[in-house]
């Protein structure tokens, strides 16, 4: 039998702390219960939520997290926690009633790879899961998505892009990626193993249809683009693309402004929010069409940051 240890670890967020434990907890999922009723398939869950303090509870792959009312503080009660954990998990209790899948599994494998930006992990499959970029801010937008909305059950996933043979995953700082990279590429494996497809068909022919955009992102058709805009478009696709791809992002033309000679994009994915993406914007795309348009472009700028 598995002997337990706990480790407490502070976390971002001063209500929340993360208990780790030596052994893994679930096989490829994360949890998340709001309260007692919600955590009817998790026997632990359900005797933390008698302790009156206790507000969330994460079980993840190596650890458990628990957010707090302001009744009490940490230094207080984590000692006594971290003890009853230890205890319930020595007696070999259950932790989560897991479903076991037992359909028959498709060959794929899956890799994380890091990405220029902190907050997003790109996994890589060993084949094509969809036909062009998808993003997803929260679960209300991945309505065509099933993996989509798995993911975002996930409490620390904040947005979900898709493009080609990767999924790139946003984070909040409520989890570290090395707790949790393994149970997201699992997760991620499981679900494309069983033969089921990243985004609806009626989503992939939505994308088709717009083919300078994505299923969830309008854009101009390209008969409606003038020479110049269309000349961009050609050189954000062969030269800018496949860079950023390569770092689990996108870029997506959004509109020419002659009378300023403005250029504006999209950042998906991975380029979204990074650090490095206004040097990259300024210094690596804005360069590049300067020097092969002249003085038709004066300025790139993302319209979403």
């Amino acid at each position: 039998m598995k002997e337990y240890t706990i480790t407490v670890v502070k976390t971002n967020n001063p209500a929340i702390l993360k208990f780790e434990t030596n052994h893994f907890l679930t096989k490829n999922k994360n949890y998340e219960f709001k309260n007692i009723d919600e955590a009817k398939n998790s026997p632990l869950a359900q005797q933390l939520f008698y302790l009156p303090f206790i507000k969330t509870v994460y079980i993840s792959g190596n650890f458990i997290g628990l957010e707090r009312y302001d009744i009490v503080a940490w230094d207080d009660v984590k000692d006594e926690v971290a003890q009853q954990l230890v205890d319930y998990l020595n007696a070999d209790e259950p932790i989560v009633n897991e479903v076991e899948e037992t359909s028959k599994k498709v060959a794929i494998t899956v890799y994380a790879e890091v990405t220029p930006n902190p907050s997003v992990m790109k996994f890589v499959a060993n084949k094509p899961i969809v036909p062009a970029a998808f993003e997803f801010k929260n679960i209300d937008e991945a309505k065509n998505s099933e993996l989509a909305k798995q993911l975002f059950n996930f409490p620390f996933v904040k947005e979900v892009f898709f493009d080609m043979n990767y999924v790139s995953v946003s984070k909040y700082d409520v989890a570290e990626w090395e707790d949790v990279t393994m149970q997201l590429r699992e997760h991620i494996r499981e679900y494309l193993a069983d033969g089921n497809e990243a985004v609806s068909e009626s989503a992939i022919a939505k994308a088709k249809e717009t083919p300078l955009g994505d299923g969830t992102t309008p854009s101009q058709p390209a008969a409606d683009l003038d020479d110049t805009s269309q000349q961009i478009v050609d050189i954000l696709e062969e030269y800018v693309k496949p860079a950023v791809a390569s770092d689990g992002g996108n870029i997506l033309f959004q509109s020419y402004e002659e009378n300023s000679k403005t250029v504006n994009v999209i950042l998906q994915g991975a380029c979204s929010g990074c650090p490095s993406s206004t040097f990259t914007l300024k210094n690596g795309i804005e360069t590049m069409l300067k020097n092969m348009m002249g003085d038709k472009v004066n300025e790139v700028v993302a319209v979403n940051g």
